[in-house]
């Protein structure tokens, strides 16, 4: 308590915020780089004249309460106020579309990456380049807007992602981190930058439409992890902090995408590792030995924060059809006066899983809340549930079916990666929501990628603790000290986690639970069509 006292008072403390699909999270380290308080503001998406959204006021909002929530929990446990740190770092969901004109005026509503809108864009831009856009990627949305004919973009003067966009706010820099940067536009390793040929070919592409800039012109400029990227200015400490009280000057560290940080907070960041994020998303990122012999669809490269080639399967829909089951359960349980925490009915269901049948007895599950291109579904989705008659209708199998689903769509684009392009992963870590209830997730998800998955102590902590490392990696890195070293000296070494190994039949369970999946997958498409 001292020592987390002292850091505080003597303004040493690093916080990292995150900008999640449903929570912003802020973590305040240490000089031990241990979380020493927190703060939360939860909130959601909307759909607006069909396109996923939140609006510059829930953002500045939502980041206000944030930081208010953990300068009160500072005070409650400290007995201090937060008046200065040490540095400061800003992560967010990845990706999507936010153009400014040349007043800073965002001019059109902020297209997150849950919107599936880009097709056309994506089909002609992917062979372009010889290199898989997917479709939440800025240039996707960019080049859509375009064929859209759309006015606003003859305007557009500065392109950036949310996490971008707040750290544009509170220190005037207009740059990236290579991490975040590379779900704008492809990125060259070799140079880590854009990647030249590339911006070269969209610029002829788009060269007929008149426009005024170059696709250069308006990116964030890329910078590495452990650069500095600006300071705190009087405007951007009260945008942070309305009351006045947060000093200006401390430095801030490229912002990135909770990719990147996802990495940094399960240490997998070097070759041959990586990790899983499961929340109201999930996607998997593996560091690269070699490149793949041919683009995929399904399978987005991009970055670790220091440059790296990685391997990503990304999936729009994880836990929003298992959170909202859950919840009517929790509906259930109500009528009847029976007052039951959401931790505890999260665990009795979830560890309920372990006792089904590991194919799922004949049950399907669907949790597409929004479109799902890793499995071609581009055009927004249906939940569903299906079942055989005489399947083994019953509650372990249910929730067996609807954690099986979470986490299909992954295991579609990684069988790809792992057994069409035979790539060597040596450690997977898991971190996020879906790993909250013990052992339950995480053996799933070693049934589905058939590999051994650690979950670290730290991995509740997730992606605002890893962006909080990142700040201070820029502050304590040593000459030459890259961050792979960094995180294994410094930040993890003595750290513990659970490995669970896979086991065969539950393998071989959920290899058969995704036959019936991907067989009736037309069967959702139709539903898309028919229920609108």
């Amino acid at each position: 308590m001292e020592t987390a006292k002292n850091a505080i008072l003597s303004g040493k403390a690093v916080l990292g915020i995150e900008f999640g699909s449903t929570r912003i999270k802020a973590v305040l380290v240490d000089e031990t780089h241990q979380p020493i308080a927190m703060g939360v503001h939860d909130w959601e998406n909307r759909l607006e004249d069909g396109i996923w959204t939140y609006s510059l006021e829930d953002i500045e909002t939502g980041l206000q309460d944030c930081y208010a929530s953990l300068v009160k929990d500072v005070q409650a446990k400290y007995g201090v106020a937060l008046t200065k740190l040490g540095a400061i770092g800003f992560s967010g969901m990845m990706h999507g579309y936010m153009p400014f004109d040349k007043n800073g005026t965002l001019l059109v509503p902020f297209r997150t990456w849950r919107n599936t809108m880009t097709g056309q864009a994506v089909k002609e831009l992917s062979p372009l380049f010889s290199f898989n856009v997917p479709q939440r990627w800025s240039v996707a949305h960019l080049y859509q807007a375009i064929l859209n004919q759309e006015s606003h973009v003859k305007d557009i003067a500065f392109l950036t992602t949310l996490a971008g966009y707040i750290h544009w706010k509170l220190t005037g820099e207009k740059v990236m981190g290579i991490g975040e940067a590379s779900g704008m536009f492809p990125i060259d390793s070799e140079i880590m930058d854009y990647d030249q040929r590339r911006l070269d070919q969209f610029d002829m592409l788009i060269k007929d439409w008149g426009y005024k800039w170059t696709i250069r012109e308006i990116l964030p400029k890329v910078l590495l992890a452990g650069e500095k990227a600006g300071k705190l200015t009087a405007e951007g400490a009260r945008f942070l902090d309305p009351t006045g009280t947060l000093e200006p000057g401390c430095p801030l560290c490229p912002p990135e995408g909770d990719a990147g940080t996802g990495m940094v907070a399960t240490n997998a960041v070097k070759v041959r590792t990586g990790n899983v994020s499961a929340g109201t998303s999930i996607f998997s990122m593996v560091v690269l030995e070699k490149a793949l012999t041919k683009y995929y669809e399904e399978i987005d490269m991009v970055t670790t924060p220091d440059g790296y080639p990685v391997a990503m399967v990304h999936c729009n829909n994880c836990t929003s059809d298992l959170n909202a089951w859950v919840n009517l359960f929790k509906e259930f349980s109500e009528q009847f006066g029976i007052e039951i925490s959401m931790n505890d009915l999260y665990g009795t269901l979830y560890r309920k899983a372990l006792e089904a049948d590991k194919d799922c007895g004949g049950l399907v599950a669907y949790n597409y809340f929004s479109g799902e291109p890793v499995t071609g579904l581009n055009e927004g989705g249906r939940p569903m549930f299906l079942r055989l008659p005489d399947a083994k209708f019953n509650l372990a199998n249910f929730m067996r079916s609807h954690l099986y689903s979470a986490l299909a769509a992954l295991k579609v684009g990684n069988d790809i990666l792992l057994k069409k392009e035979q790539i060597k992963v040596d450690s997977l870590m898991g971190h996020g929501g879906l790993f909250k209830t013990p052992v339950v997730g995480q053996q799933m998800l070693a049934a589905a990628l058939n590999a051994p998955v650690t979950v670290m102590d730290t991995a509740s902590e997730g992606g605002p603790w890893g962006m909080a490392v990142l700040a201070c990696y820029m502050q304590e890195k040593e000459q030459g000290e890259n961050l792979a070293d960094y995180l294994e000296k410094k930040i993890f070494a003595g750290q513990t986690g659970t490995t669970i190994a896979p086991n065969a039949e539950d393998v071989a369970g959920f290899d058969a639970f995704l036959e019936k999946y991907v067989n009736t997958l037309p069967a959702q498409k139709a539903a898309v069509e028919g229920l609108k």
